[in-house]
């Protein structure tokens, strides 16, 4: 590993600030959720609970991202990635055998059950799942790369086949959340894509993968259901029941226009928009902030994922580097997922925008993994050292740094 150097900050920032700019909508819609849960379902929510719940996510989350960053090593996570990944595989499996017996610790919504619940906490295993497998496959490619064993059937593919396909099924059919296994597939073919595995392999599986989601999203009539309303609205079909998302979700992007309509004024959040925290937010914060605020979101993902990717390029280990793809690709897909289906550019998929939806397990392990980001920025080559500097301290400061260095090496 090359000597520890400073820390690539500018996804640290766009980290942090994802998390307040999700804070500041959460404040401001949550009094509107707790009054549409309160007058629909007789709860009892006060008109603080979802921004102190979202106040506790981001702390949390903030003690998982330092954590990663500063505090664990990841060399110590990297040689636990086989029990690691056992675990999160076991924690699913047990999810799913639980919530057959109707145990009272298992969480459903919606007759899906992804959740443990404990009292007031809840978690989803898949969360788990997800940081897991980037680990495990991140420890298998570097293994499978240095013996020289990249794309042979036994020793490669069969492993690799196993693992994942556990996964995606304990995700997918066990759990019915095919948000999730679109990360987990983006995951795996991100990583996969770096690793040296010969094109026409990589390109078969990927067919033969994406033929078995075509297949379970006909098979699954909810899910034939969203794909069907989503080509109503493409197509310009009169609304119904099943286009009321996509419908409720353009009017809030459409209604905020170029400036938005300002911070509590939102009217899809009084209860026309469905999972108006969660999966919803793209299109509040589009009510809310207008054109220019949604531009400026996708501008801070976009900068911290070409972060993340100018890290992996500059990280000479292949585990490290792999970790860094699995993470990015991990983050680009519910991106990418979360605005498009709020858009109406894909059928409508129950997946967060990552560090600005309402929840804990989603924010906790995203965030616990661009922790482990951070940490591997400083170990780049010299020549991401070099830029990094340059930027940092000018091209004076840095000759005579980079001199005394080696008058002293």
């Amino acid at each position: 590993m090359n000597r520890k150097h400073k820390s690539d900050l500018v996804i640290l920032f766009t980290a942090l600030g994802l998390m307040a700019l999700g804070l500041i909508v959460i404040y401001a819609i949550g009094p509107m959720r707790a009054n549409v849960l309160n007058s629909t379902y007789g709860t009892d929510y006060g008109p603080n609970d979802f921004f102190l719940g979202q106040l506790r996510s981001v702390l949390l989350s903030l003690a998982a991202f330092f954590f990663a960053f500063k505090v664990l090593p990841y060399k110590y996570i990297q040689k636990a990635a086989k029990p690691l990944l056992i675990f999160a595989l076991l924690l699913s499996l047990a999810l799913w055998v639980l919530s057959m017996a109707h145990a009272s610790i298992v969480k459903c919504e919606l007759g899906e059950c992804r959740w443990f619940q404990f009292g007031s906490v809840s978690f989803q295993p898949a969360e788990i799942l997800k940081l897991a497998l980037a680990i495990y496959l991140a420890d298998f490619l570097a293994r499978k790369k240095a013996e020289g064993q990249v794309g042979k059937f036994q020793e490669f593919w069969l492993p690799l086949i196993i693992v994942c396909g556990l996964s995606l099924g304990l995700v997918v059919v066990a759990q019915g959340d095919l948000g999730t296994g679109v990360a987990l597939i983006a995951i795996i073919f991100g990583m996969l894509l770096v690793s040296g595995v010969p094109s026409w392999q990589y390109l078969v599986m990927l067919a033969i993968v994406l033929t078995v989601a075509v297949g379970s999203v006909v098979m699954s009539s909810h899910r034939m259901e969203r794909v069907n309303a989503w080509f109503t609205t493409l197509t310009g079909g009169d609304s119904s029941d099943s286009t009321y998302h996509i419908d409720n979700a353009m009017l809030a992007i459409g209604t905020g226009g170029f400036g938005g309509v300002g911070i509590g004024n939102s009217v899809q959040a009084t209860g026309y928009l469905p999972e108006s925290i969660n999966d919803s937010v793209f299109a509040i914060m589009g009510e809310t902030f207008g054109f220019v605020g949604l531009f400026l979101v996708i501008a801070v993902f976009c900068i911290m994922l070409l972060r993340m990717l100018k890290v992996a390029s500059h990280t000479p280990d292949d585990n490290n580097r792999f970790l860094i793809v699995g993470i990015f690709s991990w983050t680009l897909a519910q991106v990418v997922v979360n605005i498009m289906a709020m858009t109406a550019l894909v059928p409508v998929t129950g997946i967060t925008l990552p560090l600005l939806s309402y929840g804990g397990t989603s924010m906790l392990f995203i965030a616990f993994a661009i922790g482990y980001v951070c940490q591997l920025s400083c170990y780049t080559s010299r020549e991401g050292i070099d830029k990094h500097e340059n930027i940092s301290s000018g091209g004076r400061q840095r000759g005579s740094h980079y001199s005394s260095r080696r008058r002293h090496s």
